[in-house]
């Protein structure tokens, strides 16, 4: 598995309760700038547009090399999900506060995937809590580095 790009911001602004690997339908020239990694999935979502999976907002730079066959590059993307995975998307998707965002996308074998992350957004409060966890266990570990560089200078 070799991945491409990954949405760094989706763990900060959402709560990622579950995650689903689907897979793209793609065009030929999409598929040649995703393995140069022209991809940004920042302000990417996926949603159920008549009972089939779409990723959306997902931009993926045009092939260099391409000529009239290019793409566009911020066109809606087919997923390819089960049905049952399908039917348990829309369910979710209709409770208020979820979101399916893209969180990876990879190659599995000759197969372009995306890893979608079922979430719910987060609220500002708990942002500054996560900072507040994340400088806490930076601390923490400053300190016991400290504690072993002077144990092993004894």
């Amino acid at each position: 598995m070799k991945i491409i790009a990954t949405n760094k911001q989706a763990s900060r602004l959402y709560n990622i309760e579950e995650n689903l690997e689907a897979g793209i339908e793609l065009k030929g020239t999409e598929v040649k700038a995703i393995r140069e990694g022209r991809v940004a999935l920042k302000d990417g979502y996926a949603r159920v547009k008549n009972g089939e999976l779409y990723l959306c907002n997902v931009h993926i730079s045009e092939y260099k090399n391409g000529s009239f066959t290019n793409h566009n590059p911020k066109r809606d993307r087919k997923l390819l999900v089960h049905k049952q995975e399908l039917k348990r998307l829309m369910g979710k998707q209709q409770e208020k506060g979820y979101t399916i965002v893209p969180l990876k996308i990879y190659f599995r074998g000759k197969w372009a995937k995306v890893e979608l992350g079922i979430g719910k957004g987060k609220r500002k409060y708990d942002k500054r809590e996560d900072i507040k966890k994340r400088e806490h266990q930076i601390a923490i570990e400053r300190e016991l580095k400290k504690r072993k560089l002077k144990s092993i200078a004894l």
